[in-house]
């Protein structure tokens, strides 16, 4: 076994040694969940209706600076509706990075849509709007304000850059290349609460934007997600489909169109209240965990840590290491650190290597395919970063 990756395990496992086992990223509950989760539980407001949802989006849409916000069960199905509300069709094909968690993908799908995986940046892990730029110009032709793939003829009608592990992506030159290409820009915001791109929060740009509030986010409502949008109707629509396009009515059941039962319950809305009082401190806790973490691999060649783009203000919600893939094994990496009791994993293993979506078009996926063994997610809860000078 590797001395290094040995040494390496040994002074993550020491920033809290309490611990038998150090989590990759576990909730930090400190504040009023128990209290507002019991008040459902005693008024009975426990399902998809009850004043906690209202507030929740409230507190959200404040935050985040958008006009709206529409609380929904997870973040796979933000996106999913927030696809659909900006007008993706069956058969229309959607930019999306190969470099992703699966739901980006599936979301797609689920529209009838056709995913196309295009490469990302090494110095941002979002969509490299440059290289893009080069492959629109040799596939797509613009007719008439659409934008289309000469090769097979379909509509390229949205682009939905991801902000990797809370990193915003690089967005002024993407929404220009939005704007001369005639696409729609659908923000995959998952996992940036809390991070800015030029003062300005994520999920401000796309014409609607999704988040996430699973268990492992830097805040949680158990199982989550919600629609961010600046246009009222499009908010609107999003509240209609998400809670079975029914029909304002007292007691009848009139559906217009076919909906979606994605509300988010009160329960879990309850939750990300108490959590959401609280997240300027966790966001504090994870940027001083950047400093600890710079100190601790400091003295080891071949291993970087992913810092936040010039441009931008993370969340750090995963704290990321880049190895040497010549001088180190990921898989060596990954054993050694887990065998110390230090929870780590990989990037998620390009979509367009996965058998659901090995047909799908694609670009050049270079820097995709090199930086999958490259990128180890290692320790990052908040908790971590108490106590941390800097």
């Amino acid at each position: 076994m590797n001395d290094v990756l040995i040494d390496l395990a040994k002074k993550i496992k020491n920033i809290y040694p309490d611990k038998d086992i150090l989590p990759l990223h576990e909730p930090t509950f400190i504040g009023n969940e128990e209290k507002y989760v019991l008040d459902c539980i005693k008024t009975g407001w426990v399902s998809s209706v009850g004043r906690y949802v209202d507030q929740f989006e409230r507190m959200l849409a404040e935050f985040t600076g958008v006009k709206r916000a529409v609380a929904v069960v997870n973040g796979t199905a933000a996106l999913h509706i927030a696809l659909k509300i900006v007008g993706v069709k069956p058969n229309d094909e959607v930019l999306i990075p190969s470099l992703t968690f699966v739901a980006t993908a599936n979301a797609v799908v689920y529209c009838g849509a056709v995913p196309h995986f295009v490469d990302v940046s090494d110095t941002t892990l979002g969509i490299n709007p440059f290289t893009l730029e080069n492959y629109l110009k040799d596939i797509a032709v613009v007719k008439q304000d659409v934008c289309f793939n000469k090769k097979t003829g379909r509509i390229i009608r949205a682009i939905v850059p991801m902000h990797t592990f809370g990193h915003p992506v690089d967005l002024d030159p993407l929404l220009d290349l939005c704007e001369r290409w005639h696409l729609i820009m659908v923000e995959d915001a998952a996992e940036s609460l809390g991070s800015y791109y030029k003062g300005i929060h994520t999920g401000n740009f796309g014409k609607a934007s999704a988040m996430s509030f699973n268990g492992n986010k830097i805040v949680t409502t158990g199982g989550g997600g919600a629609v961010l949008t600046n246009d009222e109707k499009l908010a609107d629509y999003a509240k209609h489909l998400t809670t079975t396009a029914k029909l304002p009515h007292p007691w009848k059941y009139e559906h217009d169109q076919v909906g979606y039962n994605y509300r988010m319950p009160n329960l879990n809305a309850a939750l990300g209240c108490a959590q959401l009082e609280h997240l300027d401190d966790f966001i504090d806790k994870k940027r001083r965990l950047v400093h600890k973490y710079e100190r601790l691999i400091a003295d080891y060649e071949g291993i970087k840590l992913f810092k936040e783009p010039h441009y931008a203000k993370s969340n750090y919600w995963l704290q990321t290491l880049i190895f040497d893939d010549k001088k180190y094994s990921i898989d060596e990496v990954l054993q050694t650190l887990n065998d110390y009791h230090v929870m780590s994993r990989p990037i998620w293993k390009p979509l367009h290597l996965l058998d659901p979506f090995k047909h799908y078009p694609k670009a050049d996926l270079s820097v995709t395919e090199k930086l999958q063994h490259q990128i180890v997610n290692v320790p990052s809860s908040s908790y971590l970063g108490e106590d941390i000078d800097g």
